[in-house]
């Protein structure tokens, strides 16, 4: 009888009997360890684990999601860590607060930690505890995402090295100027800089400038930095400066297409002094029996925005105009929001109209919904219609 040969293990195996060690070294040791540590504890206390079979075992380990690694390749396990992900929200006076994205309370974040990021990073953040207050106490090992790319802030020269102190007093840190990177930058002028930290953030973190706006007594300057320091969209796209080239600077023959021609009706807009785009006219006439026949124009957009155009997509982007005491960064074009799409006096204007009969109590008796094209006779301002109703002698 011969005896049979012993098996030689499969690399399978050998991978499986790895990933247990892998854990059983991360658990035993309690707290994350670097990864050429771990890989060298792996190997010494495992003689039959190789280098490429620990590797195929601690990528399958974070495959599965057993264990987290960082940038800095700090391995933890995921069952020991309680993991978080959330979005930062700072405090000026230096924490903040991790915004959980499941269900739970939010988290404390320690000011020694929010200095590793900025606010609206989204972090995976390790509970460490709880504070005084019963909070859990945040760790942050990672960096997911990062939504604010470049920080408005004043630069400055410390002993000959440029930095910039952010505007935003939830930010943390100056930012570093890599030499030679200032764009000619003066202290005390305001400037946009970008990081050039992809990850956390480091003791001294290092950005380089990409715009001067200017001095802060300048006129208009806080709207600068309002509009930066929010990411407010106030470029439009190349693809949309295209597209509006395309449009004539009036209504055309062909735009009148199966629209009701309303031009002979003395349409009139109603807004406040100092708009510069009307997006909607009124026309109201009365009838029989107390009743009164009310056309509402309201500016036709979707005449000159397609669904899925350039213009379309800026506008999505934006969602709506943003108001400023000395500017306006318009949801559309000019040529679009203070031309071709706003209903200015004695210029053709495409629109949609609902034309409804009210009744003398007031409800809606009866209405129709049609394209047309009208012809505003009158630019009214509130106050001046107001006086008009309450004095109904004094003329306009």
């Amino acid at each position: 009888m011969t005896s049979a040969k012993p098996q030689r293990a499969t690399p399978a195996a050998g991978v499986e009997a790895a990933e247990k060690a892998i854990e059983r070294e991360l658990r035993t040791a309690g707290f994350p360890m670097e990864m050429d540590d771990l890989k060298e504890y792996v190997m010494l206390s495992h003689k039959g684990i190789s280098s490429e079979v620990f590797d195929r075992a601690f990528n399958k380990l974070k495959e599965a999601g057993r264990i987290f690694t960082n940038r800095e390749d700090i391995v933890l396990l995921t069952s020991s860590a309680k993991l978080h992900t959330g979005v930062v929200q700072g405090h000026r006076d230096g924490f903040g607060f991790l915004i959980c994205e499941e269900d739970g309370p939010d988290m404390y974040i320690p000011p020694e930690e929010m200095t590793k990021v900025l606010p609206g990073d989204i972090v995976v953040a390790r509970e460490a505890g709880t504070d005084y207050r019963g909070r859990g106490l945040a760790d942050i090992v990672e960096l997911a995402d990062r939504k604010l790319k470049r920080i408005v802030g004043r630069f400055e020269l410390r002993r000959g090295v440029g930095i910039v102190v952010p505007e935003d007093a939830r930010i943390c840190k100056t930012i570093l100027i890599a030499p030679g990177r200032s764009l000619g930058a003066t202290p005390s002028q305001i400037v946009v800089v970008e990081l050039e930290d992809k990850g956390l953030l480091t003791n001294s973190p290092v950005g380089h400038v990409v715009e001067i706006l200017g001095t802060i007594d300048e006129p208009g300057m806080e709207t600068e930095i309002a509009v930066r320091k929010f990411d407010l969209p106030y470029k439009f796209s190349e693809e949309t400066k295209k597209e509006i080239k395309r449009f004539s600077d009036s209504v055309t023959k062909s735009d009148l297409r199966d629209r009701v021609d309303l031009r002979d009706i003395p349409f009139v807009t109603i807004d406040g002094a100092d708009a510069k785009d009307f997006d909607d006219a009124v026309y109201c006439l009365p009838l029989e029996d107390g009743k009164f026949r009310l056309l509402v124009a309201i500016a036709d957009v979707s005449h000159y925005v397609k669904p899925g155009c350039a213009i379309d997509k800026d506008a999505q982007l934006r969602t709506t105009s943003v108001y400023f005491p000395r500017r306006v960064i318009p949801m559309l074009p000019e040529e679009l929001s203070n031309g071709l799409c706003s209903l200015n006096p004695q210029v053709d204007r495409c629109t949609m109209v609902c034309d409804a009969i009210i009744g003398a109590n007031g409800l809606v008796e009866a209405y129709q919904f049609y394209p047309a094209v009208i012809r505003s006779a009158a630019r009214l301002i509130y106050d001046n219609v107001w006086a008009a109703l309450c004095n109904p002698k004094e003329v306009l």
